[in-house]
């Protein structure tokens, strides 16, 4: 029955083994997104539950890094960090209709909490309004208006009084001149949400952001710097890729040019992504921002999401790639606090990993993993059969992986 998912390998011996070794990291695929749907719960309910009570500011911790650079900035800005990144995470999830009758009832209390969570933390009475001016909260200002984009029934469900506090909230973001970097996708993100429901936007924050990208920064092989400079970390997926994905597919024709072009360079950056990831889920320690755990696969993901992975990699095969990755971050002993909240770290409670401007709600971008949970259990990326990932093939001793090529764009 195993051997039946790999009929296009020859060595039986070698095509059993790495089948199993698939089946003990992920199981099969509709149990694979029970997992999913457990490991989005553990990470997110602590959160919504408490903001939509009005409560989050009393219960969430204030953890910050031991080197912070502002630790009284920091304290105040980490409830929208964790509110604005993990609705945008679980976004498309709360959109989406399909599922059993248990996710069903997971998603309309959910749908139920978010609701509330969205009013309290825009209305200046609610003791949960969040910080909406300043450097950082511009940052997580983005990621709350990326969830409301990517959810539109809660857009459309929200109070006309509380959409109206959610315009004023972002709109005080436009104080904020961002750094010359992945920031300018920041203020293009909110201007976007302005953009996609109807309200006037400064068309000019979106064009210089995409000019910077499609004109000056792309370094090539499906990858972009960070500014100026080239940083070997994962920010084109936590922020860069998915970002201009849909300020470009929401901005319209005017960037068709660019956005043919980036839609090349996102399909290499996936094919990159998925060779990063280790029999084991483990993938490279490299770069700031580390402790985002399985967020270093947001791009991924959202590629998964949006059904736009290259040919080269089977709906089944990324399924279990992110799988493992989810197991190996979220599944490690002290992940979570003894009250569900998450601790700083990649493979548990590794705080020597922060950088200064880390804070307990920086890391609810790991919820960015979870995107494809939008996607019903009859997409093709949840009911194809497991295939290994590139790793598994590989260091399986499986002779089916081609070699690999950079992408070259004229």
């Amino acid at each position: 029955m195993v051997a039946e998912l790999y009929l296009n390998t020859i060595d039986e011996k070698r095509i059993l083994l790495a089948a199993l070794v698939v089946v003990s990291h992920i199981g099969w695929a509709q149990e694979e997104r029970k997992v999913w749907l457990n490991y989005m719960d553990k990470v997110a309910r602590p959160v919504v539950s408490a903001l939509a009570e009005d409560r989050l500011k009393a219960t969430m911790p204030v953890v910050l890094s031991r080197i912070s650079d502002n630790k009284e900035t920091r304290s105040r800005v980490s409830y929208l960090e964790a509110w604005g990144r993990l609705l945008s995470g679980i976004g498309p999830w709360l959109n989406a209709e399909a599922g059993d009758k248990d996710e069903v009832a997971l998603r309309r209390q959910y749908r139920a909490w978010a609701l509330k969570a969205v009013a309290n933390s825009v209305d200046p009475s609610s003791k949960d309004y969040m910080v909406w001016t300043g450097a950082q909260p511009l940052v997580d200002a983005s990621f709350f208006a990326l969830g409301l984009i990517r959810c539109p029934w809660l857009w459309e469900h929200l109070d006309p009084a509380v959409r109206g506090r959610v315009v004023e909230a972002l709109r005080l973001t436009r104080s904020t001149v961002p750094p010359y970097n992945n920031w300018v996708l920041f203020s293009a993100m909110v201007e976007t949400f302005f953009c996609k429901y109807g309200y006037d936007y400064d068309p000019v924050r979106i064009e210089y952001a995409v000019r910077q990208f499609s004109e000056h920064w792309y370094v090539g092989d499906g990858t972009f710097s960070d500014g100026m400079s080239y940083h070997d970390d994962y920010y084109n997926s936590y922020v860069i890729q998915p970002y201009l994905s849909m300020v470009v597919g929401v901005a319209g024709s005017r960037y068709r040019a660019f956005g043919e072009k980036l839609d090349r360079i996102t399909r290499r950056y996936a094919e990159i992504q998925e060779r990063m990831v280790n029999e084991d889920g483990s993938f490279p320690v490299t770069g700031r921002s580390i402790t985002y755990r399985c967020g270093a696969f947001h791009q991924l993901a959202d590629m998964a999401w949006r059904g736009q992975l290259p040919v080269s990699l089977p709906a089944g095969q990324v399924r279990g790639a992110l799988t493992a990755v989810i197991k190996k971050t979220l599944g490690a002993a002290e992940t979570f606090s003894s009250r569900g909240w998450l601790n700083i770290g990649l493979h548990g409670h590794q705080e020597g990993l922060a950088d200064g401007y880390i804070t307990g709600g920086s890391l609810y971008l790991c919820s960015e993993v979870f995107l494809p949970l939008g996607l019903g259990p009859e997409d093709e990326f949840w009911r194809a059969p497991a295939v290994p990932w590139t790793s598994v093939k590989v260091w399986g001793g499986m002779d089916s992986v081609k070699a690999d090529h950079a992408l070259d764009i004229k």
